[in-house]
């Protein structure tokens, strides 16, 4: 293990389209915290979002980054059996424990809620010293397993969320990686999973990766592909994960009477429907945010049936990641989750 550095690299984002690499004095840790050595930084839309100045409940500047694999450097006794040496996966949301949503145990839309990336500075730094009783055990996951656990844990979420059932047909619109875990983990609940996007090799992806039963290219007729799958039924849920404002208000036509609707991407915006449209189908519209304690346990549970070295696209340390971060932003370049090394 390092010892505690005095000085330390790390990465801010100043205002939108700017990052600074920068050195500031190393964390120590207080009472009830352990600070870890961050090795790899996974890059989530919601970083993309902030970069491009587009992201809810934002402000600058800020170190981002809330998709960590991290070891544990220091830490005090604790009753989940964490010592020093040991992997560790970050639950990056700082919850008050005591409003109405934490009481009832949703702890994921606390009224207070603190997101380390995001409200708080988080992870794009060397080190970082954080409350114990967000770290969960990951000894026996990689790197790449651990940056990945919390975008798949939003994934579990929402597919929790909408109690899936077998054989029902679904659609996920967005082949990113929130969309990607979804498909997944509907597919393991014995869903029959439609995976939509404009994107060709997104959608190649989803079909020989995920194993998809079927693909539509939205930019054809994707009503009408849906209603041939489906034999006219449309889904019974329907996920979006774009965030994209055009398609989560065209959502529901892809809904089945008496469906489900999951919002998954956000969006910045109001978003407008045709009421006597979604009042025909009695459609139930649910929101899904971040993610709860059982819902990562779970991921960390069955990670190995997820194909990740396929999902980690692309990899840079951390004193290339200005100059490469413009290029996530380009679905072109065929980006479906790039990390940051932060342990050279």
């Amino acid at each position: 293990m390092n010892k505690e550095l005095k000085r330390m690299k790390y990465i801010v984002c100043e205002k939108p389209g700017e990052f600074q690499l920068k050195e500031k004095q190393a964390p120590t840790r207080k009472e009830n915290e352990a600070l870890l050595q961050v090795h790899k930084v996974g890059i989530c839309g919601t970083d993309l979002h902030a970069y491009a100045g587009n992201q809810a409940f934002f402000t600058y500047p800020r170190i981002l980054g809330h998709e960590l694999a991290t070891q544990v450097i220091e830490i005090g006794a604790n009753d989940k059996g964490i010592r020093a040496g040991d992997n560790v996966v970050i639950m990056p949301y700082l919850n008050c424990g005591t409003c109405i949503a934490c009481r009832k145990g949703k702890t994921n839309c606390c009224t207070s809620l603190k997101v380390l990336g995001i409200h708080t500075d988080g992870g794009m730094q060397e080190q970082i010293a954080v409350p114990i009783d967000i770290l969960l055990p990951a000894n026996n996951l990689n790197n790449d397993q651990m940056a990945i656990v919390e975008p798949l844990a939003i994934g579990a979420h929402a597919v929790r969320r909408a109690t899936i059932q077998k054989n029902e047909f679904i659609v996920v619109i967005g082949c990113g990686p929130i969309g990607i875990g979804i498909m997944k983990f509907a597919q393991m609940k014995g869903a029959k999973v439609i995976a939509l996007d404009m994107n060709e090799q997104r959608l190649a992806y989803a079909k020989e990766k995920i194993g998809v039963d079927y693909t539509v290219n939205a930019k054809g007729d994707p009503i009408a592909e849906i209603s041939k799958i489906t034999n006219g039924d449309m889904c019974t849920a329907v996920f979006d994960a774009s965030g994209h404002k055009g398609a989560l208000e065209f959502g529901p036509n892809y809904m089945a009477h008496g469906g489900r609707y999951i919002l998954v991407g956000l969006s910045k915006g109001e978003l407008t429907y045709t009421h006597p449209e979604i009042h025909a189908k009695e459609m139930t519209l649910l929101c899904s945010r971040n993610a709860a304690l059982e819902d990562f346990e779970y991921v960390i549970e069955v990670i190995n049936q997820f194909p990740t070295a396929s999902y980690v696209t692309h990899n840079v340390p951390y004193t290339k990641m200005i100059s490469n971060f413009d290029s996530w932003l380009n679905p072109k370049t065929g980006v479906i989750k790039a990390t940051v090394d932060f342990k050279l």
